[in-house]
């Protein structure tokens, strides 16, 4: 018998949309790493379901919907890191915490009028690390899907796009350049 437990669907699923008209995105990881960086949404909803693992969400692409993002968290022993742009608002007053959480925020008393991301759900004897500007950089540079992204753009001549999403790129080459 394993030890791995298997989530099975409950037949209660959610297909409600949001505001912007795009369904909402779902992030699950169960006894695993999961990142993802770039431009890898554009929902402004987005459930999030872990059990000990680690979970990492880069929120700093200008291709996300302008507005309030919300993040539906149900995690259970588990870490969920953020990658947030400099002036942005993490509102944690609807989130549940059970049992001996922390949600680690080095500059959540320094004010900030940017974009609102609101945290609701259930963390479960869990924990939030909050990464904003040049860590944040940092924090998706030190990754292997940096790596993977740096060939990609050598392969086309462009740049990459993992340090900084919000930076204007150059259009990508034709197929046929000339030398």
């Amino acid at each position: 018998m394993s030890n791995q437990h298997t989530e099975h669907p409950t037949g209660t699923t959610e297909t409600t949309e949001t505001t912007g008209g795009t369904a909402p995105e779902q992030v699950e990881a169960f006894y695993t790493n999961v990142k993802r960086l770039g431009h890898w949404t554009r929902a402004r909803l987005i459930d999030v379901r872990a059990r000990r693992s680690c979970v990492h969400l880069d929120l700093r692409s200008p291709q996300l919907p302008e507005g309030d993002l919300e993040l539906r968290l149900h995690c259970e022993r588990s870490m969920l890191k953020l990658l947030l742009p400099e002036d942005a608002v993490l509102d944690e007053r609807e989130l549940a915490l059970v049992g001996r959480c922390t949600v680690k925020d080095r500059e959540r008393h320094m004010p900030r009028h940017g974009r609102v991301i609101r945290l609701t759900g259930t963390l479960q004897r869990g924990e939030i690390r909050v990464a904003r500007g040049g860590i944040a950089t940092l924090s998706a540079l030190f990754s292997r899907e940096f790596l993977d992204d740096c060939r990609t753009a050598h392969r086309r001549g462009t740049t990459p796009v993992l340090p900084d999403p919000a930076a204007v790129h150059p259009p990508e080459p034709s197929a046929s350049r000339s030398r």
